[in-house]
């Protein structure tokens, strides 16, 4: 193998949660292991995760846990039976990085910081003594009679190995080095890579109410997503107007089934029920009280009570009520309107910010050429697989750094058993 300058058992592809992982699970049993990472910082992405808070994993059990990541969450059975949150707790914690468990079962470091996170794991992995090559972007992996026997980098080096991690991450945050290169070498390689497309990703909205709207937060609201038609989704909790559209948990939380949606051609209505704690006749009475009560009161200034200012002129406009009317000239017929409004704000979805504006990743690596048991793939052997780089995605909450976690704790056992 031409310009070779060094030679190792093996390569871990990518310094992010999964290739650190991997790399040093690895190292720690013995196995001469090199971790290259493109970018001058290993976990650049981990970094920024969770607002820079790091939402390390969730307190659910592993049937709840697999269920977030939908239909292909099964996959992932083996790897959490394997090494799960209780073991990642304790990871973390033998590395002096103590956690919290907060709302929704989302666990943290204690100090609030994933700088902390990524420090204790670089660390880690040197202590273990994989060396960490740092600015070197692998390019190929290399086959030979259908087995892994090196990696070539962009510069052209070669190095030999007889086994291989690509755990290159997803394709959103570019910027932090996950920009698909995985995928590619996964192709080349011979793998099948399920559509690549954004999930927790903010969606756009026809029309300029998001705009108006921008920087509204609504908290306990109820969301429910309509496709041509037909309820298919629902969601509480807190979304956010933007600029060009929606975002905010339980739009991001969403985002993957609606990014799909559209790539099929289907029309998207967001019916937003702005009172839930309310049934229709409860709201209706409400209403009557405060029109009752304050019915020399402008319109306008009767919705202060109801709904935030911002939003106020958005419901003027759409039921048609004059902002000026007093209270007690509103007649049945236009309070009708207006609690239909209250139940049933209607917006609809027409598009998605770009993938590197994604949280993470969806599609990939095609799990039905990877083995469960141990991230090997099916096609080459020596070549294993951790992270964002399969065709896995969830919801916020920690779920999809446990994955990485787990999936690059598996490949690294699995690939110290099979090389000594």
């Amino acid at each position: 193998m031409s310009g070779s300058k060094q030679h190792c058992d093996l390569i871990v592809i990518g310094g992010g949660p999964a290739g650190m992982m991997a790399a040093g699970q690895a190292a720690s049993m013995g196995v001469k292991t090199l971790l290259l990472e493109k970018m001058e910082a290993a976990g650049k992405k981990l970094r920024i995760t969770g607002q820079g808070r790091c939402n390390l994993t969730n307190s659910a059990g592993i049937r709840d846990f697999t269920r977030h990541f939908g239909p292909n969450g099964k996959f992932l059975k083996q790897a959490f039976y394997r090494f799960f949150n209780g073991d990642l707790v304790r990871f973390f914690g033998q590395l002096g990085v103590k956690t919290e468990v907060e709302r929704g079962g989302r666990i943290f470091p204690g100090s609030g910081g994933a700088e902390d996170v990524t420090r204790a794991l670089e660390k880690w992995v040197e202590a273990q003594g994989a060396e960490v090559r740092l600015s070197a972007a692998a390019a190929e992996i290399l086959a030979e009679n259908g087995q892994v026997a090196g990696v070539r980098l962009r510069d052209g080096e070669e190095i030999p190995c007889r086994a291989a991690i690509l755990a290159a991450g997803g394709a959103s945050y570019p910027g932090t080095g996950s920009s698909g290169d995985g995928f590619r070498m996964a192709e080349a390689a011979g793998h099948t890579i399920a559509p690549v497309r954004p999930a927790l990703v903010p969606m756009k909205t026809r029309g300029d109410t998001a705009q108006r709207l921008q920087g509204l937060t609504l908290k306990n609201i109820h969301a429910s997503v309509f496709f041509d038609g037909e309820k298919v989704e629902e969601a509480f909790g807190e979304m956010l107007f933007t600029h060009f559209g929606i975002s905010g948990p339980i739009i991001l939380t969403m985002s993957g089934m609606l990014v799909d949606a559209l790539r099929v051609g289907k029309k998207i209505t967001l019916s937003i029920d702005l009172k839930p704690a309310l049934d229709e006749a409860r709201l209706d009475d409400r209403l009557l009280r405060e029109l009752d009560a304050h019915g020399k009161m402008h319109f306008q200034n009767i919705l202060k009570s109801f709904l935030p200012v911002s939003l106020i002129p958005v419901c003027v406009e759409q039921t048609g009520i004059p902002s000026h009317k007093p209270g007690h000239q509103i007649n049945a017929e236009e309070r009708a309107r207006l609690l239909a409004w209250l139940k049933d704000f209607r917006l609809e979805v027409t598009g998605h910010l770009p993938l590197s504006a994604a949280m993470v990743t969806q599609g990939g690596v095609s799990l039905d050429e990877v083995d469960p048991r141990s991230m090997a793939s099916r096609l080459v052997r020596g070549l294993y697989f951790a992270g964002e780089v399969l065709d896995l995605a969830a919801d916020t909450g920690g779920y999809n750094l446990q994955a990485a976690f787990s999936t690059g704790w598996l490949a690294g056992r699995a690939a110290e058993e099979s090389l000594l």
